[in-house]
């Protein structure tokens, strides 16, 4: 079995970091993004939804005949944390002020 999806990796397609878009405004179903990005069949989103899950970028509960998509916005803080800590570090090694 492959490992789960890194956060990086999961960022790396436009359709998720578009699903990601569609959960800044709150939690929603997943018939609610399907209806927001029309062109994705039923299985293609599945498999977005699971790698974003497994990435740890979104919590799915489901509720009732309902699953429902959550971001994991402290999972992003910690990612961009982290990407300006790499950025800094590079900019002191190229003698840049931080």
């Amino acid at each position: 079995m492959p490992d789960a999806a890194s956060p990086f990796q999961a960022l790396a397609d436009p359709t998720r970091r578009a699903i990601l878009g569609i959960l800044r405004a709150g939690s929603r179903t997943a018939g609610d993004i399907a209806q927001a990005i029309p062109n994705l069949t039923k299985p293609t989103l599945s498999h977005h939804f699971r790698v974003l899950t497994e990435a740890g970028l979104v919590r799915a509960e489901r509720r009732g005949t309902f699953i429902v998509y959550t971001l994991q916005s402290n999972v992003l803080e910690d990612l961009a944390a982290e990407i300006l800590e790499l950025s800094s570090g590079l900019r002191r090694e190229k003698g840049t002020p931080s």
